[in-house]
């Protein structure tokens, strides 16, 4: 059996990754020392790596797959397949922004003022791909981190991701403009997807984590309804298709399971039980597959 050599996001990603394994049905341990963290699956061998590097230790195959942004695929500049969109971050279920940031007091107010300015960044690719689409020269420098805090004295400007805005805010720079959106993605190389067992094992990873992230928000609604009051149910009960209806014992009666998102269930469970629907059951969801 080949084993599947998977990258595990290290940083911001690796606990919301880990986490988003466990509900898919794999359980990983890290050790508080190790970049080789155990999993309770034998054809699987796993590595932290740096989103940053994903993609490159993947495209020289010395991964055979892993998670990492979009933004850092466009930053590595090689070629890798992308298996599976994820939208899932350290905080919320959005994508991120690489945003254009300068002083609030700075009297740079639009990207082509940028015009012979200095912008520090981690992302020094995708800002000077950005900076060419717009026919500005500018002196983009590497940043090694605390980038937020390099404006005014070490840069003008910088390019910065963001997922709320609200480390920008706290260090009074205001955002210029969006230069690229990112979400996760689960990538493989060509080596990888051409084995069968590899891509075999790929795709079963990208279809449960897929459907990880498809059951949040949403939970599942059992009820027994008397059949004079179907009708109405079934008019205010908001489902994926139609809801699941089943025979009881008696004749006058059947059973309902639906799922909605998780939102409208404070609503809509008070008006069913206005309408007679009895043994109304609320249950979680670990994995929907639509």
């Amino acid at each position: 059996m080949a084993i599947l050599k998977l990258g595990i996001p290290k940083g911001s990603l690796e606990k919301s990754t880990i986490d988003m394994f466990a509900k898919a049905g794999y359980r990983i341990r890290v050790g508080s020392r190790s970049y080789y963290p155990e999993i309770d699956d034998p054809g699987i061998e796993c590595m932290l790596i740096r989103a940053q590097e994903m993609a490159r230790y993947v495209g020289e195959e010395v991964l055979d797959a892993g998670l990492t942004g979009y933004d850092w695929i466009v930053e590595s500049g090689l070629d890798v397949i992308e298996v599976a969109e994820l939208v899932y971050g350290k905080v919320g279920r959005r994508p991120l922004r690489w945003v254009v940031a300068v002083p609030e007091d700075s009297d740079i107010r639009e990207p082509s003022d940028l015009a012979g300015k200095r912008i520090a960044t981690e992302a020094v690719v995708m800002t000077q791909k950005y900076l060419g689409k717009l026919g500005i020269s500018a002196d983009v420098e590497f940043s090694w981190g605390a980038t937020e805090a390099k404006p005014p004295q070490l840069a003008d400007a910088i390019v910065e991701i963001t997922e709320t805005g609200s480390s920008l805010r706290a260090n009074n720079l205001r955002i210029l403009d969006t230069i690229c959106e990112s979400t996760t993605r689960l990538i493989t190389n060509e080596a990888a997807w051409n084995d069968t067992d590899k891509r075999q094992k790929i795709e079963r990873i990208a279809l449960l984590l897929s459907a990880v992230l498809a059951a949040e928000n949403r939970v599942g609604l059992m009820m027994n309804v008397e059949k004079k009051n179907l009708q109405k149910v079934l008019e205010i009960i908001p489902a994926m298709r139609r809801p699941t209806i089943s025979p009881l014992v008696d004749d006058n009666w059947t059973a309902l399971t639906t799922i909605i998102d998780e939102h409208v269930v404070r609503e809509l469970i008070p008006t069913l039980k206005e309408l007679g629907a009895e043994g109304i059951v609320e249950f979680s969801l670990n994995k929907l597959i639509e």
